[in-house]
């Protein structure tokens, strides 16, 4: 059974720390070594794991993808926000993670993000920790 966080984004775009979370829920699964899904059930948001050390990554990030898909672009869409698909099918709806020991396994400075690219909304980020089939 997957567990649902639900993320409050506060800006148009956005790169939203939610690792806190990620890792309550996978301590309150008890599983030991495994795999943690985080799952993102939305077209424009995603879900990327980065550094969460310097905020400006962040902005770097946000920049790299307006440069890619500008809000000025010459779209067919016509809901008016082509970029945020585009920019959320860049970042993907689902990263993995393995679980080792209890903990998440991380590089020294790497966190979860939620990627908004149309807000700001109320998200849904949906988390399955998975337990090691191996005794």
């Amino acid at each position: 059974m997957s567990v649902q966080l639900q993320v409050s984004t506060s800006k148009k775009t956005e790169f939203v720390d939610i690792t806190s979370e990620v890792e309550r829920v996978m301590r309150e699964s008890g599983v030991q070594n495994g795999l943690c899904h985080v799952f993102v059930p939305h077209t424009t948001a995603g879900v990327t794991i980065n550094e969460n050390w310097d905020p400006s990554v962040r902005t770097d990030m946000l920049s790299v993808l307006d440069h890619l898909a500008p809000a000025s672009g010459c779209y067919r869409h016509a809901e008016g926000n082509a970029p945020a698909h585009i920019k959320a099918s860049l970042m993907g709806s689902s990263q993995t993670v393995l679980v080792e020991g209890g903990r998440l396994v991380f590089g020294s400075w790497q966190g979860i993000f939620l990627t908004e690219f149309d807000g700001p909304r109320r998200r849904r980020v949906l988390v399955k920790v998975v337990p090691d089939a191996a005794p």
